[in-house]
């Protein structure tokens, strides 16, 4: 047996005892069907998860891949979960190539927030560990706005180490765009930046008259922080 298909094993051995039909249709229709549940908690999930992950690890960036695809694929919403958890878990085995192959495919798969969001663990820390420029002027352009909005989230976290000027050119490309979860992710990274540099974020918004309300709020909350 693979590894990817062992360990998917031992998930679904860990999970589907969890299952609560009520809860999990109550957290489809909270996430707009976009995919059915298993009705699991956060903590509950994790709680059993994490013996399994930690006992199962991949051996190297290959077996990773394989893994966080083959748990993405299946049915239920608390798999892809499982598999952001394993990439945060394991994320220094990734190669280079990690984020632009295997996270952009997972982000494109039946993608919403909660998964998208979740990939900021992989996102983040591979976007740090090698160049990346290129990839993220490519996804800000892409028809996707799921890749679109992993791109300008992809320095989350760095505080006074995030590149500012680059971060705000992807904000710039998208700031004259209507779609909440883009505006959402500019205002999150308005915000970010606005906790080490006020005047860049004020330079922004003087800058870009029309940007949609959401972001706004969103900056506004880091400057009057």
């Amino acid at each position: 047996m693979s590894y990817e298909s062992k360990l998917l094993k031992e998930v679904k051995a860990a999970l589907l005892p969890l299952a609560d039909h009520k809860r999990a249709l109550d957290q489809q229709a909270y996430m707009k069907d976009i995919a059915p549940f298993l009705g699991i908690s956060a903590p509950d999930r994790r709680a059993a998860t994490k013996p399994v992950l930690k006992a199962h690890p991949p051996a190297n960036s290959t077996e990773l891949a394989k893994a966080a695809k083959l748990l993405y694929a299946q049915e239920f919403r608390e798999y892809a979960f499982a598999a952001n958890d394993l990439l945060a878990q394991y994320i220094d085995l990734a190669d280079r190539n990690f984020l632009a192959t295997t996270v952009a495919d997972l982000i494109r798969t039946n993608p919403w927030w909660d998964t998208v969001d979740g990939l900021g663990a992989a996102v983040t820390p591979l976007a740090w560990k090698y160049p990346s420029r290129t990839l993220m002027r490519t996804w800000i352009k892409d028809p996707s706005i799921w890749i679109n909005r992993a791109a300008i989230g992809h320095q989350r976290g760095r505080r006074t180490e995030t590149e500012v000027d680059f971060v705000l050119w992807l904000c710039h490309q998208k700031a004259g765009e209507s779609e909440f979860f883009i505006a959402k992710a500019i205002g999150w990274a308005l915000r970010d930046i606005a906790a080490f540099d006020k005047p860049a974020v004020r330079a922004f918004l003087a800058d870009h008259p029309s940007l949609n309300r959401v972001a706004v709020r969103e900056a506004e909350r880091g400057l009057n922080r």
